[in-house]
């Protein structure tokens, strides 16, 4: 733990020190403390579990996601700098939102995709979250925020001290608000991003017209105030008239022109489009549920159901409409079916080692429970194991689980907490 503390202070240190770095994109110096190969462990540490909490992978269509990988290499293959193991997933999330983790681990979401028209417009988004990952803006906000990052290490490393084996659930837990930042890029990265962005989409040989498109749908979508635009990219990535403007500006330094692939486009997006009203029942489906209007729900997700069966979230949410009804039985076998359907994603996982649970199956519940945190760690899962140990009466791995779940704070910590009080 000293050495921990040592390595911190020292870090901080060399970041008023030493820190200067080129930036591949630009060329110009910036205060960068992490290494291109930290870059690359810190994505890669972090884009399954970023997959995980945010719907997962879309597995309905793998052409869809082979598509979008091939036109984000197309770009990445032109652009400055270090040779990033650049790679593209499309995320099964109805949020329009695009993200990039350092190293070059990139993701889009459904929700994004279907608002736009062609591959030039997918390559605007593309080139704009490469740029973040190249350009290491990641890092440089990192650096930015040294002392923040370096207090959510210390907190998680004294919990792992004290509790090797959870020191990774808990360092996550806890190092959640310190990295909120990460995910709010200045207003320099924003327009860089965007700058750059044309530079490479232009260069790939698309239209620069698309960046501008862009930004002018990003307005008018903010302008509306959907609360799922605000959740998603807007938190990220604020839109404005001064960006389109800036665009604008940039694609007049560029030769008109270039491809659109509209045709290529509308066929690798054609499964999605036309499942999109089975999409728009689930979301009805969600909303019914959250005002407890459970009968109405399950039509609906029923209904999502018939028109495309191979949608391993609308068989989630059924088993989960059937476990808050109090219908175990039931609810078997719907997340039996989302698991088949999509065995790599955690939360199905959880909701039949819960239905399993209620029916006094413990040993099927902990299995599931157990799966599910191999896939992504959640105070959930660890609660529920918690109560199945305590009640076979071994304490010690009760306290160990409650423990984690105390970690990660919130109404289940609390919980957590009054289990601890009470084991002897």
């Amino acid at each position: 733990m000293k050495h921990l503390i040592r390595l911190l202070t020292c870090a901080l240190v060399a970041a008023s020190l030493t820190g200067c770095a080129v930036n591949p994109v630009t060329g110009k110096k910036e205060m960068i403390i992490d290494s291109v190969q930290q870059d690359i462990f810190t994505g890669q540490q972090n884009y399954g579990p970023s997959q995980q909490s945010q719907g997962g992978k879309y597995v309905v269509d793998p052409g869809l996601t082979a598509y979008v990988n091939q036109v984000g290499k197309k770009i990445a293959s032109v652009v400055d700098g270090p040779k990033l193991p650049y790679e593209f997933v499309v995320l099964n999330n109805d949020t329009p939102n695009a993200w990039a983790l350092p190293g070059g681990k990139l993701a889009i979401n459904r929700g994004l995709l279907v608002q736009l028209d062609d591959e030039a417009q997918l390559a605007a988004v593309l080139g704009h979250e490469i740029v973040h990952a190249a350009a290491r803006h990641s890092a440089s906000a990192k650096t930015q925020q040294m002392v923040v990052g370096a207090g959510a290490l210390l907190a998680g490393a004294a919990i792992a001290n004290k509790k090797p084996e959870y020191g990774i659930l808990a360092v996550g837990a806890l190092a959640v608000g310190a990295n909120a930042w990460n995910s709010k890029y200045s207003r320099d990265h924003e327009l860089e991003s965007d700058k750059y962005g044309i530079k490479y989409m232009v260069k790939a040989g698309y239209d620069p017209q698309a960046a501008v498109e862009l930004q002018e749908l990003f307005v008018r979508m903010f302008d509306k105030k959907e609360p799922n635009w605000l959740e998603g990219l807007f938190a990220s990535h604020p839109p404005s008239r001064d960006r389109v403007a800036a665009n604008r500006a940039e694609i007049a330094t560029y030769p008109k022109g270039g491809a659109r692939n509209k045709e290529a486009f509308q066929r690798a997006l054609a499964q999605l489009k036309h499942d999109q009203d089975a999409y728009l029942s689930y979301q009805d489906a969600m909303k019914a549920a959250k005002s407890s209007q459970y009968d109405k729900a399950l039509t609906l997700v029923n209904g999502s159901i018939q028109k495309q069966p191979k949608e391993a979230l609308f068989w989630e949410l059924k088993g989960q409409l059937l476990l808050q009804t109090d219908r175990n039985k039931e609810a078997i076998p719907a997340l039996d079916k989302a698991i088949t359907t999509n065995p790599n994603f955690f939360r199905p996982y959880i909701y039949r080692g819960m239905a399993y649970k209620k029916l006094g199956n413990t040993t099927n519940a902990a299995r599931d429970l157990v799966a599910s945190q191999r896939l992504l760690p959640t105070q959930e899962a660890s609660e529920e194991l918690g109560e199945i140990a305590l009640a076979k009466g071994d304490k010690n791995t009760a306290r160990s689980y409650f423990e984690q779940v105390a970690a990660g704070g919130g109404k289940a910590g609390e919980r957590a907490k009054a289990r601890l009080a009470q084991i002897q």
